[in-house]
């Protein structure tokens, strides 16, 4: 997902924030937080940020459009958990066992493990060059036929994973926000262990709290009962920044502000 944060320019931009996985040197983690760090936000939702519905736009449109193919892909995954010598789908086979590996492990390390086996699953692609549309979100099962995706769909295989692998709902969220040194759109889920919100970005292997992640400015909260936007979200920055950004309250965020997810 890559847009300006400018309202005029939300369709117009084409590379994905994917991109940052690929080369070795992407795996790299300037800002990764040690696993041995102590956390220190304890917040009822990520960044400790208030929340209101959104009723009605282009992201939620989105958002409904994906929760119609995981009521089916639930259901093939089922049948294919069930009896994985019959299954027919290579892509479910290959999402369960992600589920399986995290399964096995406990806490961080359960996220940990699902993050990693993602981000290594998921080819980097816009989703112009993938499907010829400059908005497109997929599903888990259609983007591991396809063996890749932009970050949002990297943001939805996590978080059905780490639901089938036992994360309660209230506890996982994907989050939409804007990159504000790049200028351009990312989503990422987020993942509350023992009351603290750890991040999942396909931008990194390692896993970042909420509250040490930088230069960005969250808009959207993505979970189980919907949409929900942020209310007077701050950028969360510790440096100025290298070009003047359009304050997140100024941007039309009820139609067509996520326009282009890719």
């Amino acid at each position: 997902m890559r847009f300006s944060v400018y309202a005029h320019a939300w369709r117009a931009a084409l590379l994905a924030c994917s991109m940052a996985l690929l080369g070795s040197g992407a795996l790299a983690d300037p800002l990764a937080v040690p696993a041995s760090l102590k956390l220190t936000v304890d917040s009822g939702e990520p960044f400790g940020l208030t929340t209101t519905p959104v009723y009605a736009g282009g992201l939620r449109a989105k958002w409904l459009g994906v929760e119609n193919k995981l009521d089916d892909e639930r259901v093939q995954l089922a049948l294919c958990d069930g009896d994985r010598e019959n299954c027919a789908s290579d892509a479910a086979l290959k999402f369960l066992a992600i589920v399986d590996a995290g399964r096995q492990r406990e806490g961080r390390a359960r996220l940990g493990e699902i993050n990693r086996a993602i981000n290594l699953s998921i080819r980097p692609v816009d989703d112009l060059v993938q499907y010829g549309q400059v908005d497109f979100w997929s599903s888990p099962l259609v983007t591991f036929y396809h063996g890749a995706g932009d970050c949002e769909d990297y943001a939805i295989a996590k978080y059905v994973a780490l639901r089938m692998a036992g994360i309660a709902a209230e506890d996982l969220r994907i989050i939409v926000m804007v990159d504000t040194f790049r200028h351009e759109g990312h989503a990422v889920t987020a993942a509350r262990l023992d009351g603290h919100w750890l991040i999942l970005d396909n931008r990194r292997t390692a896993m970042i709290e909420d509250s040490y992640l930088r230069n960005y400015r969250p808009l959207f909260v993505i979970d189980d009962t919907g949409v929900n936007k942020f209310t007077d979200a701050p950028v969360l920055a510790s440096m100025p920044e290298p070009a003047p950004v359009t304050p997140a309250s100024t941007l039309n965020m009820q139609s067509g502000l996520i326009a282009a997810a890719n």
